[in-house]
């Protein structure tokens, strides 16, 4: 090659490399300076983020992350757990009755009211002329503004509707609970704000039970809280029905009894009835020791209709009967009628406890199941009837070998270090009597003395998974001087109540 060409080649390659860059060869650079400046920021973020409790950079996502963590974990508006629990003082009890009924159905409400610590008041139709028709300790009000509601069945019916928004708008001071229910009604108030601790007041809630005739479910509703077993109603499911119970109950005029109006008022603010089984509308005739020697496994909540039934004590009167009852209830408000069974294999006798009430001594062995079913010792309430009812039954046998010697409660002692002591009595049939020697022999057990701890009182509040507890005889080696004695405690794990 010459050398001017050489000369050519070496000016030429000068001159392209002080030629501009081209587009592609600025893209290039742009993105290896980009790359350069994310790593840069990148790590200055981590390092940020690893010594600093909240970001800087984002704050609306952390506004954002807190409002989430907030609304996951306070899902009412009201901390709930910030609150007391729930305790007599924070329900109201609200009586529907009359001043014509009021002077002798107060005696019952006598029985379960404590004067020092329960809330509430009885609604009547009228100012009483003669104060002495009103119990002492009971405070009344009366109701008013109820004559302009239409209606095709009961106006007095229409009032005791309205009774729970009377109550409302007293605007009492930490209520939190509104229970309603008859002036025959027989509450167990301890045993209530055990069940009422389990549900936010700050919610809307319904609480009750259904009656025991099917009769009576099908002719009114299935879900619906009967009222004369007793409902319990939010704080703020009252508030609601303040605002929509006028309306209804012009809009249900033709509705039958109060608690359907209040059921049907309650249906339009969408809330269902959360049932429980220790309500006892008792709509049932003739006895109920069936019901209550077999009692589920829930806390005796209440009892209705008592003056229309045998009295549940023999030998007694109705209130003399629920005086009892009630009674025993105190010692042990958790425990009572909560029935326990048990064994004497040796013997095959088969004991079937119902604590505070009675107990039943069958000279036979008995499942556990067969004993959970009530005796039939009632009929249904409208049509006296043999059934249906709303739960299992088992027949009274006419065979007097196959029925149970049947005890009742004679006395309780509330004893030291949470023990309780109830004495049972055997109580004897004027009917015709087993002459099985096996029969006789049972027989002979006089008294049965049966020994327990005090339940949990918060047992029914906090327990998830209840269980029926287990029971024992003590001296069923040499069972001298016709007394028996068992021992009520907690069942061991691998324990199970088997013949």
């Amino acid at each position: 090659m010459s050398r001017s060409r050489l000369e050519q080649l070496i000016s030429r390659s000068r001159l392209e490399q002080l030629k501009p860059p081209t587009l592609v060869a600025l893209l290039v650079r742009c993105m290896r300076v980009g790359l350069i400046l994310c790593l840069i920021a990148s790590i200055a973020l981590a390092l940020c983020s690893a010594f600093s409790s909240q970001s800087h950079w984002f704050p609306l996502l952390d506004r954002n992350r807190t409002r989430s963590a907030i609304s996951i974990s306070s899902p009412t508006t009201t901390d709930v757990d910030s609150e007391p629990p729930t305790n007599i003082s924070h329900i109201l009890f609200s009586i529907g009755s009359s001043v014509h009924t009021w002077r002798d159905r107060s005696r019952y409400a006598e029985t379960w009211w404590d004067r020092n610590t329960t809330r509430g008041y009885v609604w009547l139709d009228a100012k009483p002329e003669n104060l002495t028709n009103v119990a002492a300790y009971i405070p009344y009000r009366v109701s008013g503004n109820w004559t302009r509601f239409k209606y095709s069945h009961s106006q007095s019916a229409v009032r005791i509707a309205r009774v729970v928004v009377d109550s409302f708008n007293l605007r009492l001071p930490n209520v939190r609970w509104f229970v309603m229910g008859d002036d025959d009604t027989v509450f167990f108030p301890h045993n209530l704000v055990s069940v009422l601790s389990r549900y936010d007041h700050n919610r809307m809630y319904y609480i009750g039970g259904n009656s025991e005739s099917v009769e009576q479910d099908v002719m009114h509703a299935y879900d619906m809280a009967f009222g004369g077993g007793g409902f319990a109603i939010s704080y703020k499911l009252a508030a609601r029905l303040a605002e929509l119970m006028d309306g209804c109950l012009d809009r249900y005029y033709n509705m039958y009894g109060s608690d359907q109006r209040v059921w049907a008022c309650v249906s339009e603010t969408g809330v269902p009835l959360t049932k429980l089984g220790g309500f006892h509308q008792f709509d049932i005739r003739g006895d109920p020791y069936g019901v209550l020697a077999a009692h589920p496994l829930a806390p005796l909540l209440s009892l209705h209709h008592i003056d229309a039934l045998a009295p549940i004590f023999p030998n007694q009167t109705h209130l003399d009967s629920i005086k009892s009852l009630v009674h025993a209830y105190r010692v042990d408000p958790p425990r009572i009628i909560q029935q326990s069974v048990c064994y004497d294999r040796r013997r095959k006798w088969t004991v079937s406890i119902s604590w505070g009430y009675t107990l039943q001594l069958y000279p036979s062995m008995v499942s556990a199941l067969d004993l959970r079913r009530p005796l039939q010792t009632f009929k249904t309430w409208r049509s006296w009837a043999d059934g249906p009812f709303t739960f299992n039954t088992r027949p009274v046998s006419s065979n007097p070998c196959e029925r149970p010697i049947t005890y009742f409660l004679e006395h309780v002692k509330d004893g030291k270090s949470g023990n309780t002591l109830t004495t049972y009595k055997r109580f004897g049939h004027k009917e015709r009597e087993c002459n099985r020697t096996d029969y006789h022999h049972a027989m002979a057990m006089q008294r049965i003395v049966v020994l327990s701890r005090k339940m949990d009182p918060q047992y029914w509040t906090k327990e998830q998974a209840p269980r029926r507890q287990c029971s024992e005889i003590k001296n069923r080696a040499s069972l001298r001087g016709g007394t028996m004695m068992i021992r009520i405690r907690r069942c061991r794990p691998s324990e199970s109540i088997t013949i």
